[in-house]
């Protein structure tokens, strides 16, 4: 098999906004979003450092190489939100400049390069994926024996948002994972759904690491799609370009017909550029906007030497061609065009480097309360932003109020700080992600009986960020009975007696969350977890009129698929019970199965960082 990739100078792409369209070229390596040992023992007093991994590049046409993931706090337990390893540019090493930047005659290189696979060169299709259990994924068998069918359609029935952050979090390794591909499905079209449920979550970068670890010629046209959506998503055209002429012969989709002049002018073919996208005018393959985005892009390339103003005014509807050109091509979409656009997009947005920081941070908190963004990723955006001179004044304030929870004198006036960020907003998501971007502020907090009436809201705010031992240390400090035991009861990784009757009676007396759904979720998640006998568990169950016992299709399947040991099948499923826009609309008895299903496979950490989330956002 002999794979030619086409001459591309990046010289030929102007310096300004389209070498920014190739985003992670330029990115140093993710975090992991993982909290340094969550679910693990805790650490010894003297670790050894870890030693350094070198991973191996993937064979291939496209060499991709997984970045280690780094921990964002060595001190802390937990902060693991995002354990995808996010991958380096698809490219063999480059050299950098002085100041870091990328080599342009090292790019013209590999570009210019002509790769001939040997059978051993391939990459193989029996597994496919970006994370390895070295970097926080699931084994390679996490699906165990099930068929492809069934679990491409248990993730295409993920139709709606998924309701706990965690969950998201918790799916998006899943997805990841380097696993086993299954019987009776094209392994392309296992991975091309699987990336698409990852676009749908706001994971653009997850994505098209993902679409990027199978071979050009293993494609199919599901996965030539998916891939187009990828590239978008991350306002990375260049990085279609190898896919244009296969995509074409396989679809009849206009984008591919608009990326044949966009990419003919990355190679410096401007004649045959403007030869193309005559013709694509002619055939109507694009019209308006998506016309002149094309024709912008193309003005980009090498002697491009269009002048193309795109103006939003007329334009009434989103799209991710006209997202993933405009960023590319440094002219956004306008925010009333966002708003048409499904919270994935804002997953997106957030995490696009080419955007302006007050860009970026209208989209954090979406971000943050759907899993794309870590705790500490949102104090880096606001410590950027306090000292962006774009950014507005009321994110200026906000990121002021930030400094000031971590940095005044008293643990009251930090905790008055805190506050100001966590009533800002009635709307869910930004109640949610305000506690996501205290999290390590109220870790700080020294635990105290006189903060008996503010452990609640330091508790919640720690376990968004998965930070259970910092917040296991007020356990002495909280009243049995109240919010702050309830979250502790559940959340604890060291809880070692059983949680009474009287106390679950205690809670559920003061409970004032419509029909007692606070009170159902705390009996769901230590019924679940296992944290208390079963006559207190049936007599609380009595007195909130829950039956723990019945069964459906889908609790039958998650408890199967737990009893076989299948992490991953068990993983989507809990997002499949996960769905919906409101926690009101979530069922106990998906709370409970969800946790049982998830400790019995190993996944106890997670378990009960999804429980602690129902008692918060409820």
């Amino acid at each position: 098999m002999h794979v030619r990739i086409k001459h591309i100078s990046l010289a030929a792409i102007s310096l300004g906004a389209l070498v920014a369209a190739i985003p992670v070229l330029g990115q140093d390596s993710p975090e992991s979003l993982l909290p340094p040992g969550f679910g693990e023992p805790a650490p010894a007093p003297a670790p050894r450092p870890a030693p350094a991994v070198t991973p191996t590049p993937a064979p291939g046409p496209v060499p991709s190489r997984p970045v280690a993931p780094q921990a964002s706090d060595p001190s802390s337990v937990a902060d693991t939100e995002q354990d995808i390893a996010e991958t380096k540019r698809d490219l063999p090493a480059l050299s950098l400049d002085d100041n870091g930047d990328v080599d342009l005659e090292t790019l013209d290189d590999v570009f210019q390069a002509e790769y001939t696979l040997t059978e051993g060169e391939r990459r193989s299709t029996d597994e496919i994926g970006v994370l390895t259990p070295q970097y926080k994924g699931l084994p390679n068998d996490a699906f165990g024996e099930e068929g492809g069918l069934y679990l491409t359609s248990l993730i295409k029935n993920l139709n709606g948002p998924i309701l706990s952050r965690w969950g998201s979090i918790l799916l998006r390794r899943t997805l990841l994972s380097k696993v086993t591909s299954p019987e009776n499905v094209n392994p392309a079209d296992w991975t091309a759904e699987r990336a698409w449920r990852l676009l749908r979550m706001g994971e653009a970068d997850a994505a098209r690491a993902l679409v990027l670890k199978v071979d050009g010629g293993n494609y199919t046209p599901r996965l030539y799609e998916v891939a187009m959506q990828a590239h978008l998503a991350t306002a990375d055209p260049a990085g279609i370009c190898p896919l244009v002429d296969a995509g074409a012969r396989v679809s009849d989709a206009p984008t591919w017909v608009m990326f044949r002049p966009i990419c003919a002018s990355f190679t410096g073919e401007q004649s045959r550029a403007t030869r193309l996208l005559q013709q694509a005018r002619r055939n109507r393959a694009a019209t308006g906007i998506d016309y002149l985005l094309a024709e912008k892009t193309i003005g980009a390339g090498f002697e491009g030497r269009r002048a193309v103003s795109i103006l939003w005014d007329d334009v009434e509807f989103f799209n991710n061609w006209r997202f993933g050109l405009g960023l590319a091509t440094g002219v956004e979409p306008p925010d009333r065009l966002y708003e048409q656009a499904g919270r994935h997009v804002q997953g997106w947005r957030a995490r696009a480097p080419m955007l302006p920081i007050a860009s970026r941070m209208k989209a954090a908190d979406t971000a943050a309360a759907i899993g794309v963004f870590s705790s500490q990723a949102m104090v880096d955006l606001y410590s950027t932003a306090y000292d962006d001179p774009d950014t507005s004044d009321d994110q200026k304030a906000r990121a002021s109020v930030l400094r000031q929870a971590y940095t005044n004198d008293t643990a009251e006036r930090r905790i008055s700080a805190m506050r100001d960020l966590w009533t800002r907003s009635d709307a869910d998501l930004t109640r949610y992600s305000s506690r996501i971007l205290t999290a390590r502020a109220a870790a700080k907090i020294p635990p105290a009986a006189a903060l008996r009436d503010q452990s609640y809201d330091l508790i919640a705010s720690m376990l968004t960020a998965g930070l259970d031992r910092s917040a296991i240390r007020w356990t002495n400090i909280v009243e049995e009975g109240s919010d702050g035991w309830a979250l502790l009861s559940v959340a604890s990784p060291t809880r070692k007696s059983p949680v009474s009757y009287g106390a679950l009676d205690d809670f559920g007396d003061a409970d004032t969350s419509e029909d007692k759904l606070r009170s159902k979720f705390l009996l769901a998640a230590i019924a679940g977890l296992g944290r208390a006998d079963q006559k207190a568990v049936a007599d609380f169950a009595d007195d909130l009129s829950v039956d723990l016992s019945r069964t459906t299709r889908w609790s039958k399947a998650i408890e199967a698929a737990s009893r076989r040991g299948e992490k991953g099948t068990v993983a989507v499923l809990a997002a499949v019970g996960m769905q919906g826009r409101s926690w009101k609309s979530m069922s106990p008895l998906h709370l409970y199965h969800i946790t049982q299903s998830l400790k019995r496979v190993g996944l106890e950490p997670e378990a009960r960082m999804i429980a602690a989330e129902a008692l918060t956002r409820a």
